[in-house]
């Protein structure tokens, strides 16, 4: 099924192809290989924006989930929607000391498990279990492949 990715910011060039390609990878690893995804990478004002409208929380976040097949509505093709903010997810990057590719999947695993059902907020043994299917995810991947360029660092 389709992944449809938007890049809301100028400084960076999403590859879409690779990023599709990844995240039908991780819909699988997760269960859930014949849904729809949309990814939507946006900057910190407009995370904070969706963080304090949805969460009550005035302060951009890495990620955020938004599925669409809660409650007991018919069936849809669409999981949901994940947002990831890139500037914050380029500063956990360097602070953890790995790539901005790599960070981006790491936060593209997590919005996906949330909209299949899991949530480390939940309990201390829900995040584990959560934790662990990450993990899983993440090693199933294999190399990460360049995935987004910095236009103002690689130009």
């Amino acid at each position: 099924m389709p992944v449809l990715i938007r890049c809301r910011l100028r400084r960076w060039c999403v590859l879409q192809a690779g990023l599709g390609k990844l995240a039908q990878k991780i819909l699988a690893g997760a269960g859930a290989r014949h849904a729809e995804l949309s990814l939507v990478l946006v900057g910190d004002r407009r995370m904070r924006r969706l963080n304090r409208h949805y969460r009550g929380i005035s302060r951009p976040t890495d990620v955020l989930a938004f599925p669409m097949q809660e409650g007991s509505g018919p069936a849809c093709s669409l999981l949901g929607d994940v947002v990831i903010a890139l500037p914050t997810a380029a500063r956990q990057a360097a602070f953890a000391g790995h790539s901005l590719d790599q960070e981006v999947v790491l936060l593209l695993i997590h919005g996906v498990l949330h909209l299949v059902g899991y949530d480390h907020e939940r309990s201390p043994h829900e995040a584990r279990r959560m934790r662990r299917k990450e993990q899983a995810i993440l090693r199933s991947l294999g190399r990460i492949p360049r995935l987004v360029k910095d236009v103002k660092r690689d130009a």
